[in-house]
């Protein structure tokens, strides 16, 4: 049997605020398998956004295990958790974050030139993204240029561009209206389920959660 893509285990975070501890995690668990597509129901400031950070290594300060693809990693160095980071996850925002001096290829192609990939290598991966998301026509355009379904649609291509094992997506389509969310979702999972990889989606629309393979919720901080 393959290694789980990611595994918590009794994962807790906690804030201070001045002579208050904030608990916004409680000892989560949860297993996501290789090609396994989670949604991660929630009403806002329910911790969503904390648990996405933790399984995307992007900060410290948490408790508890998370072990990703096999590894341990919640007491790597530095340089380790950002290079597991870079081999293992992608991520997909809210708000698509795209560089605005940059065209929608260039904005795919900026990730995979990170990693070390070739300029020649990056175009071809770009564009073949970026056409299967309908965008074979838009490779040139800026994100001024581009709608907000056009834009986020870059910013799922550009979190799929290094084949990830695993997409973390934080309301992914929250900022879009319904009929374009749902276009978009759609498109996103059939991209990723066509990539062979995992993903992570935080929502707190039931009825886009619903569309996904799984859904686990999160209540007072943990996995009900």
């Amino acid at each position: 049997m393959s290694d789980p893509v990611v595994k918590l285990e009794k994962l807790t975070r906690s804030f201070k605020q001045g002579s208050t501890t904030i608990h916004v995690l409680r000892g989560v668990d949860l297993t996501i398998m290789p090609g396994e597509i989670v949604g991660l129901l929630g009403p806002s400031g329910s911790g969503k956004s904390t648990l996405l950070q933790a399984v995307g290594l992007l900060e410290g300060g948490f408790g508890g295990r998370i072990a990703i693809g096999g590894v341990e990693a919640s007491s790597l160095p530095s340089d380790e958790r950002t290079n597991l980071r870079r081999t293992h996850l992608g991520f997909v925002y809210q708000f698509h974050h795209l560089l605005p001096d940059f065209t929608a290829q260039e904005n795919v192609n900026l990730p995979q030139l990170i990693a070390g990939i070739s300029t020649a290598e990056a175009n071809e991966r770009s564009e073949q993204l970026l056409s299967a998301l309908g965008l074979a026509e838009r490779l040139s355009h800026r994100p001024n240029q581009l709608s907000g379904g056009e834009q986020q649609r870059v910013a799922v291509a550009r979190g799929l561009a290094n084949r990830p094992h695993l997409v973390l997506a934080d309301e992914p389509t929250g900022n879009l209206d319904e009929e374009t969310a749902d276009r978009v979702l759609a498109q996103f999972l059939e991209l990723v389920r066509g990539e062979g990889s995992s993903a992570l989606v935080a929502t707190h629309n039931e009825r886009l959660a619903a569309k996904m393979d799984r859904v686990v919720r999160l209540h007072e901080g943990v996995i009900e």
